[in-house]
């Protein structure tokens, strides 16, 4: 039994970091404050996937249908593989085109003491005629836990309130309210739209490390069965902070689809979902298996 924890936190102030996402090495400090090392140590953490709270539209892969008021605010439940990455799109597919997409999926940036801030809440003015003359939306962060013994996870709400994330944490920056979670058994998933295919693709969610300056880790190669031709492949620099020391990651960057040449798309679906390679542990090596079929086609074009 493979079992994640997803979390949704509401940002309640301005948040000083990484401007694509909470870094799962973020995340476990702010959890190591409220654990004991032992817990601590048995745990990994997901990138933190920011999310606008915003009416949506369940997309045609979701094993659920329709509109929800509440889709960037709450955790729907999962079903079947592809429920799972609902929320971890930093386009936001899934908001309604009836919406003020452009604006609303785009996070607000303000300016404090000279450092450029994610805002935890995006305001937009109304014409005079509406009821109101303003439309606030709330932000949130999207993460999910896990830990190869069963037994320590789900952790308590106790644990997972009253953290912070980001810098000028001493400024009140970064301040977050637990808003929801749920537990979720990856071997009771439906898998079947991967069964199948002609072609899978591969998404890479996060980077995936392939150097780093951290101590006794292990250069890693663009895995064989990722692409047939890695000329093309973006690279991105991004650092990892411990014990107050920066250490360096050389990583294939995120939002990047390559071609799947492997024979096992199930288990490498699972296998991205608890990440691969090195810094696992800190969220980086998660990825989305796709099949590319027909059917998969038309609802690209529809996207």
């Amino acid at each position: 039994m493979t079992r994640i924890q997803q979390v949704l936190w509401e940002l309640r102030m301005d948040y000083i970091g990484h401007p694509y996402y909470v870094s799962g090495n973020a995340i476990l400090h702010a959890l190591g404050q409220h654990l004991d090392p032992e817990t601590h140590a048995a745990v990994s953490a997901s990138h933190g996937v920011f999310v606008p709270g915003q009416f949506g539209t369940f997309p045609e892969e979701h094993s659920q249908s329709g509109i929800r008021p509440y889709l960037g605010s709450g955790l729907p439940d999962v079903e079947a593989y592809d429920d799972l990455f609902l929320q971890r799109q930093a386009s936001h597919s899934w908001m309604l085109d009836t919406r003020a997409r452009d604006a609303l999926n785009t996070h607000d940036l303000r300016v404090h003491g000279g450092h450029p801030v994610l805002a935890h809440e995006t305001i937009m003015g109304r014409r005079p005629d509406q009821r109101k003359d303003r439309q606030t939306t709330k932000w949130y962060v999207h993460a999910y836990l896990h830990a190869d013994d069963p037994t320590v996870l789900p952790l308590g709400e106790d644990v997972l309130e009253g953290i912070q994330f980001g810098g000028k944490r001493n400024y009140g920056y970064g301040e977050v309210a637990l808003k929801d979670t749920q537990m979720v058994d990856l071997d009771e998933l439906d898998y079947s739209r991967l069964e199948g295919a002609e072609t899978y693709l591969i998404e890479l969610v996060t980077p995936f490390v392939l150097e780093s300056e951290y101590p006794d880790t292990n250069d890693r190669p663009v895995p064989w069965w990722w692409a047939e031709n890695r000329d093309d492949l973006r690279l991105r620099e991004e650092k990892i902070l411990e014990q107050r020391e920066v250490f360096r990651l050389q990583t294939v960057d995120h939002g990047q689809v390559v071609k799947y040449l492997g024979d096992r798309p199930v288990e490498t679906a699972k296998n991205g979902l608890t990440r691969v390679g090195s810094h696992s542990r800190y969220g980086f090596g998660e990825l989305r298996v796709k099949p590319l079929g027909e059917q998969y086609q038309e609802s690209e074009k529809k996207d």
